[in-house]
């Protein structure tokens, strides 16, 4: 007769519950649920598969210039047409998608680190919730887009001639639409998620045992606002592209010879007549890439609430 461990007994009791259910396997399994939430997942990995992987297979070069086709209309040879210089339309789309989507995720990235600095801050300091909040009205007060105009038309070409005409645009329209667009909502989010968290039995525990506060923010107040913070995340990234679209739309975000969404809309309106898939598809994308980032916000917002999980 054998006589069973007690950690074998632990073992058995698991076996006879079940799989174990994690937070984020919660969360997962309620994500799938959101039947808009995976159709933006789908498509938002397919548009990124494209722009990532597409310039390598796409056999034209989206920079190299045939003055005879000029203006073409879309064909079986260039499935989008040509421009003015003989480019062939879909290829600067898809090597456009790569710069389009980088500046939403690094501008998504400084809003978001910017915004849950300020909402931790002002939710766990006492002192700093007065001064930090009235900087966040003040952000929000301002109309976003002449601010945009303004501090690029200040900061464009000095950022030029010291890191090029590439990387110093990319760093400037990175920055500008970061610290304008949308860190003032994450940190009116995360700061309400800090003031209920911080008074939690676990937070007055870790306090009453003699915890530093910085520790406390890193432990225990951080890992529980990343639901918030995720959220935030994807909203931001649409918002991000957008905004770079209307600056380039514009003419105030990159080169003329660097292409993204929003450039390539703007020279294809001028030819609409001639070949509409110009500014179609660009606009197409657009539209196609921020719709399937807000279907997956509002997916994790519905995963993250613990009372629609706790339904399934």
């Amino acid at each position: 007769m054998t006589v069973a461990t007690p950690d074998a007994a632990i073992v058995d009791v698991l076996d006879d519950l079940g799989e174990h259910r994690s937070l984020w396997s919660d969360v997962w399994r309620q994500f799938r649920r959101h039947k808009g939430a995976m159709a933006g997942l789908g498509m938002f990995i397919f548009i990124s598969l494209a722009v990532i992987i597409g310039p390598f297979v796409y056999p034209y070069d989206p920079y190299a210039q045939d003055l005879t086709i000029t203006n073409q209309g879309a064909s079986l040879q260039h499935i989008m047409g040509t421009d003015n210089l003989g480019r062939d339309a879909l290829a600067r789309l898809l090597i456009g998608g790569r710069i389009s989507l980088a500046v939403g995720f690094a501008a998504m990235a400084v809003g978001l680190l910017l915004g849950t600095l300020v909402g931790v801050l002002a939710g766990f300091f006492k002192r700093l919730d007065g001064p930090l909040m009235r900087l966040t009205d003040l952000f929000l007060s301002l109309p976003q887009l002449p601010l945009l105009l303004v501090i690029i038309m200040l900061f464009r070409e000095p950022l030029k001639d010291s890191l090029g005409p590439n990387l110093g645009i990319f760093l400037l329209v990175v920055f500008v639409i970061g610290i304008t667009a949308s860190w003032m909502n994450t940190a009116r989010v995360v700061r309400g998620d800090v003031l209920a968290i911080k008074e939690e039995e676990f937070v007055l525990a870790a306090r009453s045992i003699g915890t530093k506060e910085n520790n406390i923010v890193l432990r225990h107040i951080l890992p529980n606002v990343l639901s918030s913070v995720t959220v935030a995340a994807s909203l931001g990234t649409a918002t991000a592209i957008i905004t770079e679209s209307a600056l380039s739309f514009l003419g105030l975000g990159f080169p003329a010879d660097f292409p993204t969404w929003g450039r390539l809309l703007s020279d294809g309106t001028d030819y609409l007549q001639i070949n509409p898939w110009r500014a179609i598809g660009p606009g197409a994308l657009i539209s196609l890439t921020v719709l399937s980032v807000n279907f997956v916000g509002d997916g994790l917002r519905d995963a993250l609430d613990p009372r629609l999980r706790s339904k399934g």
